[in-house]
């Protein structure tokens, strides 16, 4: 028997063989039903496995974005199924007025890998950076300072919420919205820009160790640490959004260890909870009373199964070398696509990035997101960072053969527009 899937109608349960509804009849009933607020390609997933994604008839595709940097231990990693059932069976949610086992011992890691004092849970990126802009103002109010200005960056993508708009760099995000006052932007590895904006009423300056959406840019050399000293002499906080580049993405822990720059306080989400909402707000000790009870909160933030599922992805991360293994794949990959580069001067003008957050980038005229649908029909997923490049944010389990596969596929479908 067919069930209709287009009527509204709840199905019935019956012993009668199903058959399940097909790509077409899920796609027809998401544009009746889905709000249009996003343009999803036309595919419908029902599975995955380690880096494999499989639509509803079964059509499989390597995935090399793993859900824009999130599924960081890979599709159903049997772990953390494992600890995602066995904790909904146990615990699953009690609010912030009680403490839960999980939610203590995730905080008391988290501090213990990044050398911060004190954690605070939510759920998402931009949840964490609505935080840090918070923090950074209600700091210097419970001081009697009244400073408020924000410094941020051309192109930076910190979230959708007011907040995290605010401080987003592209404006186009911000259309139609307006804007928090008080913060201002300049251009991402400008000091000398920064410090034209620094003085006694700045609050923070908010920047990404690596910037993600914005085009997978690196900072030229000093720049993180001069940004530090900026904030020591005008007695600002340097807070960092470690949303894509913390977890080990780019091949360390976080993005801002081995920078020369440690931060007041970073910014989490994305691959710590490997697929499973969760966001966290780290900070030093020293901030631990600039957000006391009442200021702020989440009704679901660092409930047990969030937390569970984020401890389950940091020993995974540890257990199978994956942190290490990011940066060892991640020059692999940097070598597989500055050769791509090379054979095809006329589309490419080089690669950029730092572990397995990497960027293709694309000539003048060439528009990634147009050619997005090319490599899905040839059974590679990836995203666009800015206009012009390709990124790649695999899951970390990724192996070299798929990154192989992967560049492989890339090549057949840029090697197409070049002629």
């Amino acid at each position: 028997m067919h069930v209709p899937v287009l009527t509204g109608a709840p199905r019935r349960v019956t012993s009668e063989p199903t058959t399940m509804p097909t790509s077409s009849e899920l796609l027809a009933t998401a544009a009746k039903r889905l709000y249009p607020n996003y343009k999803p390609a036309a595919i419908v997933f029902a599975r995955g496995k380690g880096c494999e994604l499989f639509d509803v008839e079964g059509r499989r595709w390597l995935d090399l974005c793993a859900g824009v940097a999130v599924c960081s231990v890979g599709h159903a990693h049997p772990r953390l199924v494992k600890t995602i059932a066995e904790q909904a069976a146990r615990l699953m949610h009690v609010s912030n007025y009680f403490y839960n086992e999980e939610n203590i011992l995730l905080a008391d890691e988290l501090c213990t890998k990044s050398g911060m004092a004190r954690a605070m849970f939510c759920n998402s990126g931009a949840e964490a950076n609505e935080a840090l802009f918070k923090l950074a103002r209600r700091h210097h109010f419970a001081k009697g300072d009244s400073r408020t200005k924000i410094i941020a960056f051309h192109n930076a993508f910190h979230g959708r919420t007011m907040g995290a708009l605010s401080m987003t760099g592209t404006p186009k995000y911000r259309e139609g919205f307006g804007a928090v006052e008080g913060v201002v932007h300049v251009a991402y590895g400008d000091l000398d820009a920064v410090k034209a904006q620094m003085g006694s009423d700045v609050a923070a300056i908010i920047v990404e160790p690596v910037q993600g959406e914005g085009g997978v840019l690196p900072p030229p050399a000093g720049f993180l640490p001069g940004l530090r000293a900026l904030c020591n002499e005008h007695g600002a906080l340097l807070l960092m959004d470690e949303v894509q580049t913390g977890i080990g993405r780019l091949g360390r822990w976080f993005g801002f260890q081995d920078t020369g720059a440690t931060p007041d306080a970073i910014s989490l989400a994305k691959g710590l909870g490997g697929g499973f909402p969760v966001g966290a707000m780290l900070t030093t000790e020293a901030l631990a009373g600039a957000l006391p009870p009442g200021t702020h909160g989440s009704t679901f933030g660092g409930n047990p199964l969030a937390s569970a599922t984020a401890r389950t992805v940091l020993s995974i991360l540890d257990d199978e070398s994956l942190v290490s293994g990011a940066k060892q794949k991640g020059e692999k990959l940097s070598a597989m696509l500055a050769a791509l580069a090379k054979e095809l001067p006329s589309v490419c003008e080089g690669e950029r990035g730092e572990g397995l957050l990497r960027g293709l980038v694309l000539k003048q005229g060439f528009v990634v997101r147009d050619i997005l649908p090319k490599l899905a029909e040839a059974g590679v997923l990836l995203t666009a960072a800015g206009e012009r490049v390709l990124r790649f944010s695999p899951p970390l389990v990724v192996t070299e053969a798929e990154l192989a596969e992967g560049v492989a596929a890339v090549r057949k479908v840029l090697s197409g527009l070049a002629k």
